[in-house]
């Protein structure tokens, strides 16, 4: 990756990230309030939006819609701190954006039973559980970025890998901890609701799990290495 701070790179990844969010805590505001919206639809739709925006624009940022996995790409080398710094910037904003929209768009009903689609622990799932499981769920969805995006063995999948791994991981976790596995889509919902109950759970768990991953596959797996910035 170039080192420059191409200011499309820091839009490709606001609008991806809001698109996660819109698309996934919108389908979770339904689930909340429809019987007709299972955890297959909420599952669907996230997986669907990174397997899309992936595939729309990962040409021009890497497509990492997800401080978590900007993280793991920087441990290895492969991005510089600014540049990291920048995409995880524009995460957030992307992610307040979108949640502000759903806020705007929504029916009131809809926005209040469900907190915007703020992630929360489940039922028996306390705070060291829960960070546990975010950093497992994380750990599989950058095992599957590396391997599909990153190593240049990968086969050309587009998205696809990384959004089935995002809805195998939402129907494994999703009501245990809302299987949010980035930061960015914690935060948006929160900072709109206030809903900041067990919030580092999504910092600690994603950027854990997302970090053992990247080097595990960069001093494991991978053959080549990139050089530092690239």
């Amino acid at each position: 990756m170039a080192t420059m701070m191409d200011p499309r790179k820091l839009v490709a990844e606001a609008v991806g990230t809001f698109t996660l969010i819109f698309a996934g805590c919108g389908s979770v505001m339904l689930f909340t309030g429809n019987d007709r919206v299972t955890l297959v639809g909420v599952a669907l739709a996230h997986g669907l939006a990174i397997a899309i925006m992936i595939s729309a624009l990962g040409a021009i940022s890497g497509g990492h819609f997800n401080p978590a996995v900007t993280i793991g790409i920087w441990v290895t080398r492969r991005i510089d701190t600014m540049l990291a710094v920048g995409y995880i910037v524009a995460q957030l904003a992307g992610a307040a954006i979108a949640a502000a929209a759903l806020s705007m768009l929504y029916p009131e009903g809809l926005r209040s039973a469900a907190t915007l689609g703020t992630p929360s622990l489940g039922a028996g799932i306390d705070f060291a559980r829960g960070v546990g499981i975010e950093a497992v769920l994380t750990f599989f969805l950058v095992t599957a970025i590396f391997g599909t995006a990153v190593d240049s063995r990968a086969p050309k999948l587009g998205g696809l890998a990384i959004g089935l791994t995002i809805t195998m991981d939402i129907l494994a976790g999703g009501p245990l901890t809302g299987a949010a596995m980035n930061p960015a889509r914690a935060f948006g919902p929160a900072l709109l609701t206030g809903h900041w109950d067990d919030h580092l759970v999504y910092w600690i768990g994603p950027i854990v799990g997302a970090v053992i991953a990247s080097l595990l596959y960069h001093y494991v797996f991978i053959e080549e290495k990139s050089p530092a910035g690239a």
